[in-house]
């Protein structure tokens, strides 16, 4: 079984009931997840999103430059119940868009830039694939999409949900 790396965009108001009720938190995203399976939106209209098993690269490289937000597991803790690998953080709304210009004044070259691949064996980056140079680049066809969708939710002042599952 793979561990996959998930976002739901949530409004301030659905923020301050999952809250309050983290059960349900876990319908609404459970919800979403159903009805988002039936089209694709574009990751900035999207409720949904997941860097799937890219997750750990991607806290990785971020923490290398020291970025603001924690955008792969969240800030704050939403609850105790675990939604797959431990229970699920968020980010509010301001977390959100510093997140958001922050993702967008950042490209996926300088990310890697410097990095040698046994740096990510050393450190036990999941999934365990770092045999070259060239795997490296494995999450860049995320990481674009992943700047997308926190531009849209930042753009519609949307707090975010975040768990491993």
């Amino acid at each position: 079984m793979s561990m996959n790396g998930e976002y739901l965009r949530v409004t301030p108001a659905e923020l301050d009931r999952a809250l309050k009720e983290p059960e349900w938190a876990w319908n609404l995203a459970e919800e979403i997840l159903d009805a988002q399976a039936e089209g694709e939106p574009a990751p900035a209209e999207a409720r949904h999103f997941t860097t799937h098993q890219t997750w750990h690269l991607l806290g990785f490289l971020l923490q290398r430059l020291a970025f603001p937000v924690d955008v792969v597991h969240g800030e704050e803790p939403l609850t105790t119940d675990h939604w797959g690998y431990g229970p699920p953080q968020y980010l509010t709304p301001e977390q959100v868009q510093l997140a958001a210009d922050t993702l967008h004044r950042t490209r996926y070259d300088q990310l890697i830039q410097g990095v040698d691949p046994s740096e990510l064996t050393k450190a036990e980056i999941y999934p365990q694939i770092w045999d070259s140079p060239a795997s490296l680049e494995w999450a860049s066809d995320l990481f674009t999409p992943l700047t997308e969708f926190f531009r849209g939710a930042a753009s519609a002042g949307h707090a975010m949900l975040i768990w491993i599952d």
